[in-house]
C-alpha cells in the first residue's frame, strides 16, 4: 500500500475562510503599537543618572581655592568611598579622601567632598563614578582653576565607566539572561497553555532546560562581573570576595540572588512539567495539576520579571509605583509571545504529531501578548522618551526608531503566520499535523523490499519483515517481535542492524510526509522569520537598555547649557586701532582666535602702521575677562615671533560666555594704550 501525505487544510475547492474583523484589529494593534512606541519605545522605562551641575562649574576659574566641591545629578545614585577624586595639576589628591557627603535636599540630589586647605593656584581636575539607581554605572571628569588656569600632568579617563573587556562580557551576560527567560517562561507556557502534550517531547523538553540553564549561568556571571563592572573594570575582581560582599549589600545585587532563589523554584517546576505531568493519564488529575502549574509557573514567572523590574529602569524615575508592574507586564508577554514563537518553531521541526489546533491557541495568545506590549509600551514611552525631539536628536531615539522598525516587520511576518494558521484550522476544527498513522498504514503489509531500506537508511540490504509503527502520533518505535525471523534471536547483531533500519524508514517516512505538507511548510517558513526578526529585536533591547534614555540626556543638555553662552563657529578675528598718543604711535592690531572654544587656544596677533606695513612694538600685553561671571581678567603673555607677529600657544578659555579681549600696546618707553573688544567664545 503506498502512503499519502494527510491533507489538513481545506480542499481546492474549499474557500479559505475570511476573518476581516480579526484582520482589521490586528491591523488597529500593529498601528497603535507603531505610533504608540514612536512617544517613546517599548523598553524598559526610566533613565540614567546625569550630572547636571557642579560647583565649581566645569572650566570655572575662581580666585580662592573651595572649602569642598558639589556634584549635582538628575537622580538619586550610589557613591563609594572613593567615588569622587579631586586632583591636583601635579596628579595629587586634593580632597581629604573620605566618602562623599549626602547634601540632598528634597528633589535636588547633590554630593560633597572637602578639599584641602591652602591649596596653590592651578588647574584642578574631578573625576567622579557612581552608580545610578537604574543600577547601571556612570562616570565623567571635568576641570577647574583657581587663580589661572595651569598646566596639568592628569590624563582625564578615556573609558567610561562599565565599558571594556567586562562590560561587554556584561552585556553579553545582560542579553543571554532575556533570552534564557523568554525560552524558560515562554516555553513552558507554550507546553501548558497551547499544545500539553508536548510536555513529552523531547524537543520542548530541551528546549524549555536549556532557557532555565541559559539564564542560571547569565545571573552567576552577571553576580560575579557586578564588582569590576561599576568598580575599577578588571576582570581579576570578578573573585574579589569583598567586592561580591558589597555587591550582595546593593539592590541589583540582591535581585540577582533572588533570581537564582527563584530559579532553584523553576527548576522544580520544570522536573513536575516534563515528569509526572508529562506521563499523567487521567484527564481529571491532569486538568487539576494543569491549573496548579499554571498557577505557580505564573508566579515564578512574574518573580524573575520582578527581578527586573526592581533593579533597574522602572525602578528609577517618575511613578515607580506603576512602572514596576508595568514593566512585569511587559516581560511577561514578551516572554510569551518571542518564547512561545520559538516552542513552535521547534514543535514545527522537529515534532511531527503536533495538533493544529495548538498552532491556533498560540494565534490567539499571540495577539494578546501584542495587545499588552501596546498598552505597557505607550506607557512607557512616555516615562522613557518625553518628547518628539528626542526621537531623532538622541542616541536613545535613534536605536528605538531602529526597534519600531523591527516591531513593525515581526507583527508584520505574524500576520502571514495568522493566515497559514487559518489553513491549518479550517472553520475552527482540529486536524491533527500528525503522520505517525500514516507512517504506520504505509508499512502495513510491505515485506522486505529495496525500496524501503533505499528510503530509510541508503545501505541498499533488504529488511525481513514489516516496518514498525508509532504508538500516539509521538515517533517512538513500537517493537513488532513477531515480524522478525527466527534466525534473528540468535543473532544479536542483526537484529540490532534491524532495529535500526526500521527506525530510519520510519523517521524518513515522517519526514516525507511533513514536508509533503504545504500548509505546515509555509506556516513554518513564516514562523522561522519571525524568530530570526526576534532575535535582532532582543539584542537591539538589550542594548536601549544600557544606553542613557532620551527624557534624561535632554535634562542634562538643559541643565549644562543654563550658563553657557552661544558657541562661536569656529575661530574668532578681531581688529583693533590704537593710539598711544606718541611718535608712531598709531597703529592696527589684528588678532586670530583659534578654535574660540573653552579649553586651549591659540593666538596670533599682527601689529599693522597705517601704511599697513608690519610695525614692530616693544611690548605686547593681553587680558581676558568674563565679567557675568567675575572671572579674570586672566592674563596672556604672548612671544615675538618676528617683526609685527606675535603668538600665543595653549591659551586656557575656562567657560563660554562674551569675553572682553583687552590688548595693551607699548610703543615707547612712556607711550602706551589698553584698547578691548567683546567677543563670544564658546
Amino acid at each position: 500500500m503506498t502512503a499519502t501525505a494527510p491533507h489538513f487544510g481545506p480542499s481546492p475547492s474549499t474557500p479559505v475562510p475570511r476573518r476581516p474583523l480579526a484582520a482589521a484589529v490586528l491591523l488597529a494593534a500593529l498601528v497603535g503599537m507603531v505610533f504608540g512606541l514612536l512617544l517613546g519605545g517599548a523598553g524598559p522605562a526610566s533613565a540614567h543618572a546625569a550630572l547636571t551641575g557642579s560647583d565649581p562649574q566645569d572650566g570655572a576659574v575662581v580666585d580662592t581655592a573651595p572649602k569642598e566641591v558639589t556634584l549635582t545629578f538628575s537622580e538619586q545614585v550610589a557613591m563609594g568611598s572613593d567615588s569622587v577624586r579631586v586632583l591636583d595639576p601635579h596628579g595629587k589628591r586634593a580632597d581629604t579622601a573620605v566618602a562623599p557627603r549626602d547634601l540632598r535636599s528634597g528633589s535636588t540630589v547633590k554630593y560633597g567632598v572637602s578639599l584641602h586647605s591652602g591649596l596653590p593656584d592651578g588647574t584642578y581636575t574631578v573625576a567622579w563614578q557612581a552608580v545610578s539607581a537604574d543600577s547601571h554605572p556612570v562616570s565623567g571628569a571635568f576641570t577647574f582653576s583657581v587663580g589661572a588656569p595651569s598646566e596639568t600632568t592628569v590624563a582625564l579617563p578615556t573609558e567610561q565607566a562599565g565599558g571594556g573587556l567586562v562590560g561587554t562580557l556584561y552585556d553579553i551576560a545582560r542579553y543571554a539572561a532575556y533570552a534564557g527567560f523568554i525560552l524558560l517562561a515562554g516555553g513552558a507556557a507554550f507546553v501548558l497553555a497551547c499544545w500539553q502534550r508536548g510536555a513529552g517531547a523531547r524537543p520542548l523538553q530541551r528546549l524549555v532546560v536549556r532557557g532555565w540553564t541559559t539564564l542560571t549561568a547569565a545571573t552567576l556571571a552577571m553576580l560575579l562581573l557586578r564588582n569590576p563592572y561599576t568598580g575599577s573594570g578588571k576582570l581579576g575582581d570578578a573573585f574579589d570576595l569583598d567586592g561580591l560582599k558589597a555587591v550582595l549589600d546593593t539592590r541589583p545585587g540582591a535581585a540577582l540572588v533572588s533570581r537564582l532563589l527563584l530559579l532553584g523554584a523553576s527548576a522544580l517546576f520544570i522536573a513536575v512539567l516534563f515528569g509526572a505531568y508529562a506521563k499523567r493519564e487521567d484527564e481529571r488529575e491532569k486538568k487539576d495539576l494543569t491549573f496548579g502549574l499554571a498557577i505557580g509557573g505564573t508566579v515564578i514567572a512574574a518573580g524573575i520579571a520582578g527581578t527586573w523590574a526592581l533593579a533597574e529602569h522602572a525602578s528609577a524615575g517618575i511613578q515607580p509605583g506603576i512602572a514596576m508592574p508595568v514593566d512585569i507586564l511587559h516581560l511577561l508577554a514578551v516572554a510569551a509571545w518571542l518564547g512561545g514563537l520559538v516552542a513552535l518553531l521547534v514543535a514545527l521541526h522537529r515534532t511531527p504529531d503536533i495538533g493544529a489546533e495548538a498552532v491556533r491557541r498560540f494565534s490567539r495568545i499571540a495577539f494578546g501578548s501584542v495587545l499588552v506590549l501596546t498598552a505597557t509600551g505607550i506607557y512607557q514611552s512616555w516615562r522613557q522618551v518625553g518628547t518628539w525631539s528626542a526621537l531623532t536628536g538622541t542616541e536613545y531615539g535613534r536605536l528605538l526608531l531602529v526597534k519600531v522598525g523591527l516591531v513593525a516587520v515581526l507583527v508584520g511576518t505574524a500576520w502571514f503566520s495568522r493566515r497559514w494558521t487559518a489553513r491549518l484550522v479550517p472553520n475552527g476544527a482540529e486536524r491533527p499535523v500528525s503522520n505517525g498513522t500514516a507512517a504506520k498504514k504505509s508499512a502495513e503489509g510491505a515485506g522486505a523490499g529495496t525500496d524501503a531500506t533505499e528510503a530509510g537508511s541508503g545501505t541498499g540490504a533488504a529488511i525481513e519483515g514489516p516496518v514498525a509503527g508509532t504508538e500516539d502520533g509521538t515517533g517512538a518505535e513500537k517493537p513488532q517481535a513477531e515480524s522478525a525471523p527466527a534466525s534473528l534471536a540468535e543473532d544479536p547483531a542483526r537484529a540490532a542492524q534491524l532495529a535500526r533500519q526500521r527506525a530510519a524508514v520510519a523517521t524518513a517516512e515522517k519526514k516525507r510526509i511533513r514536508d509533503a505538507d504545504p500548509e505546515r511548510s509555509g506556516l513554518r517558513r513564516s514562523v522561522l522569520v519571525e524568530v530570526a526578526v526576534a532575535v535582532a529585536l532582543l539584542a537591539v533591547t538589550t542594548v536601549l537598555t544600557s544606553t542613557e534614555p532620551g527624557r534624561t540626556e535632554e535634562e542634562a543638555a538643559r541643565g549644562s547649557t543654563t550658563a553657557t553662552a552661544p558657541v562661536a563657529e569656529g575661530p574668532v578675528n578681531l581688529t583693533l586701532p590704537f593710539d598711544t598718543g606718541g611718535r608712531n604711535g598709531k597703529g592696527t592690531v589684528r588678532m586670530d582666535i583659534d578654535p574660540a572654544r573653552t579649553g586651549a587656544n591659540e593666538l596670533h596677533i599682527w601689529i599693522d602702521s597705517p601704511a599697513g606695513k608690519a610695525m614692530d612694538v616693544p611690548e605686547l600685553k593681553l587680558a581676558f575677562t568674563l565679567e557675568s561671571k567675575d572671572i579674570g581678567p586672566l592674563p596672556v603673555l604672548p612671544v615675538r615671533l618676528t617683526e609685527g607677529h606675535w603668538t600665543a600657544s595653549g591659551v586656557q578659555i575656562p567657560m563660554a560666555g562674551t569675553w572682553k579681549v583687552a590688548v595693551t600696546v607699548r610703543t615707547s618707553d612712556i607711550d602706551q594704550t589698553t584698547i578691548d573688544k567683546n567677543v563670544k567664545i564658546g
